[in-house]
């Protein structure tokens, strides 16, 4: 399949809503109709053909060339389809993703998978905070879908997920999986103070050298459960080296019992 390729011209002078630039939104479009698309955030109009040159191809597989961490929403309500970006984008990619898969060679700026339903949403390099986490006024984050991140990932990763898995290859920030109400999250390497603050349902494992949990989760002892080897499998399809924690036995903290109390958080053998 021949590729939709949009090569930024330069560095953008102001930051871009890409929203428009998914594969069921350009569907049956002509050249002129997806250069005449307004990409403006503020009152200066810009339209696709001021800042990218265009390629055509097929929609359903649309490349974005040029590093541009003022490329926002990136993959916004994305439905179908492949978007692979060769660089970095900013805020909020894959918000409201329902399917498809969105490739990022770079990294991601804040809120990247916010409200994520569906689909597959892969970061090469880092990510910002509140990955997956939900904008102001709103009750839940992440509702869906499958995250991977090659590289670290902010504060408050996971925040009020309620459904999906979240896999982090390297460190996390503060707080990762506050608030979640279920879900999946995995950091393979170190995650900062207080994992799972304030947590209701969802399992969180974390990797050696992480901080223990607060005092308000009880520790449950050391286990080989049968449901982490089931895990451990279907991780492994995504990272062999984040599947890799589940190899040994893993030490269980039930909470946050501040509130409902049925989450889990797993930490890796700390001699592994």
């Amino acid at each position: 399949m021949k590729p939709l390729v949009l090569t930024l011209r330069a560095r953008p002078e102001q930051r871009l809503d890409l929203s428009p630039l998914v594969p069921h939104q350009l569907a049956g479009k002509t050249v002129d109709e997806i250069m005449r698309l307004a990409l403006n955030t503020t009152r200066r109009g810009i339209c696709v053909g001021d800042v990218f040159r265009l390629r055509m191809g097929e929609a359903n597989s649309i490349r974005i060339e040029g590093d541009g961490n003022r490329l926002d929403m990136v993959g916004h309500e994305m439905r179908d389809g492949e978007i692979v970006v060769d660089g970095d984008v900013g805020i909020q990619a894959g918000r409201l993703m329902s399917g498809g898969r969105l490739l990022i060679s770079g990294s991601a700026g804040p809120w990247a998978a916010s409200g994520m339903k569906g689909g597959q949403l892969q970061i090469a390099g880092s990510v910002g905070d509140r990955l997956g986490g939900p904008l102001a006024g709103e009750m839940a984050g992440m509702r869906g879908g499958v995250v991977l991140v090659n590289g670290d990932a902010g504060d408050r990763a996971g925040d009020r997920m309620r459904r999906g898995t979240i896999i982090i290859e390297g460190k996390a920030g503060a707080h990762v999986g506050s608030r979640m109400i279920a879900g999946t999250l995995v950091v393979r390497r170190a995650a900062g103070a207080l994992p799972g603050y304030l947590m209701r349902r969802g399992t969180i494992v974390l990797g050696v050298g992480c901080t223990e949990p607060l005092p308000t989760f009880v520790d449950s002892g050391t286990h080989d459960l049968v449901a982490m080897r089931l895990m451990a499998a279907f991780v492994s399809t995504l990272s062999a080296r984040a599947a890799g924690l589940f190899r040994a036995p893993l030490r269980r903290f039930a909470g946050d019992m501040a509130v409902l109390g049925k989450g889990e958080i797993l930490v890796a053998n700390r001699g592994g």
